[in-house]
This record gives structure tokens, C-alpha cells and sequence, in this order.
């Protein structure tokens, strides 16, 4: 009798499985109801997320061979290339390359009603740095501030500041550095069409968007990490 209800409960969980199987094959998962040019943009930021990461492993691939390769005086080149590269894409370095120069100054409108000089909002610059870092592989600089990863563009006892720096009264300069030519002519061609010329008209100022030129200049972060962490060992440690 003992191995009959066994047997019966043996047999009770089998049917269940495939009942919960059948019913799996006959209500699959829900559909993905995007449509090709969806799924081929999303394809696409995958693509280009890969590039990058592959772009990144290759670097560090290449400054490891370094260290493996030197020895002696020739190993603190190498490390002192690798703190150099790595002062660069913290933005504390003056750089020089192909890009544009926008000056921003008041409308022509709010001059001939005698509109009072404001300062742009932390808000509008924010979102034009946002808008722009859809370009990847580009260096900015805002009134003199080197905008990075880290820049913090806030207000501060209501004057709007970069990097905790303050913002000039317009006009000032906006630049922006690309990888080359092609990449700036892009850029450019992006602003022009872009929303964000009416958010500043909207608040009384105009984007004047030089042409693309092959050497601009901007300036490194005149602020300096402080490390917290890092300790030097001592010699022989």
C-alpha cells in the first residue's frame, strides 16, 4: 500500500510538470512589440558600448606591455606616461585640437528693449553640456572652466559656477575640442539644428557657433585632486 501512494505521488508530480510545460510552449513570453528601427538603435548603442569597452581594454593591454617590457629608469617612463594620460582624462592638462568656439552674448531684442544682464541659469548650461556629451570623445571648456566627468555646475549664493568657480555675465566662450575635422564638422552641424539655440533665445541669449577650426585651445582644470587614500611605501617596502 506504502509504495501504491508512492507510486501515485511520483505520478502526481510528473503530470504536473509537463502540464506547467505545455502550458509554457502554449503561452510563451510576451512579445517584443518594438519595431526593426527600435531594435536597431538599441543594437547600435550596444555596438558602439562594445567599441568602447574593447577600445578601453586595448589601453590598459598596452600600458601593462609597458611594465612588462621596462626595467630601470625606463619603468618610471612608463609611469610617468601612464600619470600623464591619466591627468589628461581628468582634464588637468591644457589641451590643443581640432573643435569649435561658441560665444554666447544677449539677443539683439533684449539689448534694444534694455532688458537687465542675468547670468545663464545652471540649468540651461547643464543642458547644453548634456546635449553635447551625446558627441563622445570630446574635451569642453565653459568661460575659462574645464568641464569633466567631475565638474559640478551649480549656484552658489546666486552666482552659477563651474567647477565651483563663477560664470561670467555674457558675452563668454564656450569650446569644445573633437577627435578631428570630421567629428567637429558633425558637432556643428548638430548645434545648428539643435533645440537648445531657442532654450537660450527663450532666456534672452544667442549661441553664436564659430565654423570648425583645426587648433583650439583649452584650458586644464586649475583646481587639484586631493588623494585621500594613496600612501607612498617606504623605499625597500
Amino acid at each position: 500500500m506504502k509504495r501504491k501512494w508512492m507510486f501515485t505521488f511520483i505520478l502526481l508530480i510528473v503530470g504536473f510538470m509537463v502540464a506547467v510545460q505545455y502550458n509554457t510552449v502554449q503561452q510563451p513570453e510576451e512579445r517584443d512589440t518594438r519595431d526593426s528601427w527600435a531594435i536597431r538603435n538599441e543594437l547600435a548603442k550596444e555596438r558602439k558600448l562594445h567599441s568602447e569597452l574593447l577600445t578601453e581594454v586595448r589601453a590598459l593591454d598596452q600600458t601593462l606591455g609597458k611594465y612588462n617590457a621596462s626595467e630601470g629608469a625606463s619603468a618610471g617612463k612608463a609611469l610617468a606616461d601612464t600619470v600623464h594620460g591619466l591627468y589628461q582624462q581628468a582634464g588637468m592638462i591644457d589641451k590643443t585640437g581640432p573643435g569649435i568656439v561658441i560665444d554666447v552674448v544677449p539677443s539683439e531684442e533684449s539689448v534694444a528693449f534694455g532688458t537687465p544682464l542675468h547670468e545663464v541659469s545652471p540649468e540651461l548650461l547643464t543642458r547644453f553640456v548634456n546635449d553635447v556629451n551625446r558627441f563622445k570623445g570630446i574635451d569642453m571648456e565653459i568661460d575659462g572652466k574645464r568641464v569633466t566627468a567631475l565638474s559640478a555646475i551649480r549656484d552658489i549664493n546666486g552666482e552659477t559656477t563651474v567647477n565651483g568657480l563663477p560664470v561670467s555675465l555674457p558675452p563668454f566662450q564656450i569650446k569644445i575640442l573633437s577627435g578631428d575635422m570630421e567629428s567637429s564638422e558633425k558637432l556643428y552641424n548638430f548645434l545648428q539644428s539643435s533645440s537648445i539655440l531657442d532654450d537660450f533665445y527663450l532666456d534672452d541669449f544667442v549661441l553664436e557657433i564659430g565654423q570648425p577650426q583645426s587648433e583650439v585651445t583649452i584650458n586644464g582644470r586649475i583646481d587639484k585632486f586631493e588623494n585621500r587614500f594613496l600612501k607612498e611605501l617606504p623605499k625597500g617596502g
